[in-house]
């Protein structure tokens, strides 16, 4: 018996019970066999792709005419291009581990990359959850943005044989695609990645370390196969705190340049190409005594940025292990070593703001102390909500409100940007931040905007048969109307929705949601006959334009 296959089978025990509402509403899974098949792909999404439960159960495409694509999820556009990541799992009730990944496995998804990123491509027996998806990509490859595809292979056995690696090398792909192996071993070393970092960095030639306000600095310069090394040995572990995930060598300009210079005839200059690496820790040693080549003890270690080039590294390095290539022991790369008071969260998430600000990430995690969040948790902790500010691994109740679900419903509901609220959540805690979590944003508006939006999310997720199709793309444009609705039966503007009336803005939502929903359909579909002049519209029209927002004027138009 494997050890790690058997804490994963386990764990997949948990897992089934958590989701099995959800998968037989959403999926019409009731069979115990496939309910534990769908746990450990759900597993493998929610691992790989850090996503909640919500987000994961929209990713599964998985039953009869899924062309091999058990889940799909696509990111936002980004300098012209746009991530796609696909997922195939297969699991087996065997607890050795030893089963190789099945050759037919990769050749149906090898098979799918070639059609389903083809806009003229016309796919016959293709399940809905997965044509949505598929629509959505082709609409934004019709607008010229180029997908960067990330094919995971999932299973609790072994990785697929040479064989399979022919097959992908035949495909020709290039590097617009790029192939993954998770197994139990690799969902286990993500799961693990919390437990605290201990470790020797070996800095070479001169550093500086310096004691200011009951913390300590150094700064040096340290080896990229110490880098590399590093990341070989504790992994994801020491990224916890930072907010980029790896984002693979292909198709990412930035980590291309990196591995460009490693494996160029000069590596000597890497030290000059990058930014280096910012590292925090509760405490450091080293010996004083040496002028430089430091040994440095630290504990507690973190990543806090750097995290691409250091995973950059590592890859490059295993790659020219690989082919017996001789890594480039001259290279080197700046680091900050940070030790920080343990009791301050602030200057960590500081750290990590400044450090890492200079390119579009997610910065929910980092604005869970500011001024408004705590504001807004207050606000709604008195109205019998409880609002997260800081993402938790516990599942959400009924009465949890999350901040990226407020700041998505409040921007559709209240700020009248719907197709910001969908395709820029990127944004959300970062330039549209001010625009969405306002100074008079109050608990009672956040409140309503999430319960309707909770409406339309509900009816995308698990169409009625009398849905129309654009519900599967017009979600938050139906929160939108149905806002509006709100107010006017309430009578008020939105500043005069507060907690004095909430209670009845609540009992509105609760009895007459579902007549907000029909009626706002009603609106959306009218404003598609407005648009299109009664000419049938095609799915990818349909992602298209509600990604760009054409109907929102004439949806306001609607209301007055």
């Amino acid at each position: 018996m494997n050890i790690n296959a058997s804490i994963i089978d386990q764990r997949l025990l948990g897992i089934q019970d958590e989701i099995r509402q959800q998968a037989e509403t959403d999926l019409g899974i009731k069979d115990s066999g496939r309910l534990k098949s769908l746990a450990f792909l759900y597993l493998c999404v929610k691992t790989m792709l850090d996503l909640d439960m919500n987000e994961t159960f929209d990713c599964l495409t998985e039953g009869s005419g899924d062309f091999g694509v058990d889940a799909m999820h696509l990111t936002e556009e980004m300098e012209g291009e746009f991530g796609v990541t696909l997922f195939q799992a297969k699991y087996k009730n065997s607890l050795e581990g030893n089963a190789g990944f099945p050759e037919e496995g990769v050749n149906a998804l090898i098979n799918a990359i070639r059609h389903i990123f083809d806009p003229s491509a016309e796919l016959d027996s293709i399940n809905e959850r997965l044509q949505i998806k598929v629509e959505t990509a082709c609409s934004m490859i019709r607008d010229g943005f180029i997908p960067r595809v990330r094919a995971i292979a999932c299973n609790n056995g072994l990785k697929w044989n040479a064989a399979v690696e022919e097959a992908i090398t035949r495909a020709g792909f290039g590097d617009q695609v790029t192939w993954e192996y998770v197994n139990h071993d690799v969902l286990i070393g993500i799961l693990q990645r919390l437990k605290p970092v201990d470790a020797t960095l070996r800095l070479t030639g001169k550093a500086i370390v310096e004691d200011m306000n009951f913390s300590r600095v150094c700064v040096g310069r340290i080896p990229v196969t110490e880098v590399a090394a590093l990341m070989k040995l504790h992994g994801d572990r020491l990224l916890e705190r930072n907010i980029r995930r790896f984002l693979g060598l292909q198709g990412n300009r930035v980590n291309e340049g990196i591995r460009g210079t490693l494996c160029s005839s000069n590596p000597t200059n890497f030290y000059f190409f990058n930014n280096g690496l910012t590292l925090v820790c509760s405490d450091f040693s080293y010996n004083a005594l040496q002028g430089s080549d430091y040994q440095i003890k630290v504990e507690n270690l973190q990543i806090v940025n750097g995290g691409q080039t250091s995973m950059t590294i590592f890859k490059t390095l295993e790659e020219m292990y690989s082919k017996s290539k001789n890594p480039p022991s001259d290279a080197s790369v700046m680091v900050r070593i940070y030790k920080l008071p343990k009791d301050n969260e602030d200057i960590v998430l500081q750290i990590t703001q400044a450090a890492n600000s200079q390119n579009p990430v997610d910065l929910k995690d980092l604005r869970y102390n500011d001024e408004r969040q705590r504001r807004l948790e207050t606000g709604i902790h008195d109205l019998d909500f409880i609002y997260r500010r800081k993402r938790m691994d516990s599942a959400t109740k009924p009465t949890d409100i999350t901040s990226g679900t407020a700041a998505e419903a409040i921007l559709a509901v209240w700020r009248s940007a719907p197709h910001q609220a969908k395709f820029l959540t990127r944004e959300h805690f970062g330039k549209l931040y001010d625009k969405i979590f306002t100074e008079t944003l109050n608990g009672a508006q956040t409140i309503a905007a999430v319960l309707l939006y909770r409406i339309t999310e509900n009816h995308r997720r698990r169409p009625a048969e009398v849905d129309p199709m654009f519900v599967r793309y017009a979600s938050c444009f139906i929160a939108m109307q149905m806002g509006r609705r709100l107010l006017k039966e309430l009578q008020v503007e939105l500043d005069g929705l507060d907690h004095r009336n909430f209670a009845a803005a609540k009992k509105y939502i609760e009895q007459y949601g579902e007549q907000y929903f029909l009626a706002s359909i009603q609106d959306v579909d009218n404003a598609l006959k407005d648009l299109y002049g009664g000419q049938p519209v095609s799915l990818q029209q349909l992602s298209a334009t509600f990604r760009r927002g054409d109907l929102i004027s004439r949806l306001q138009a609607l209301m007055v």
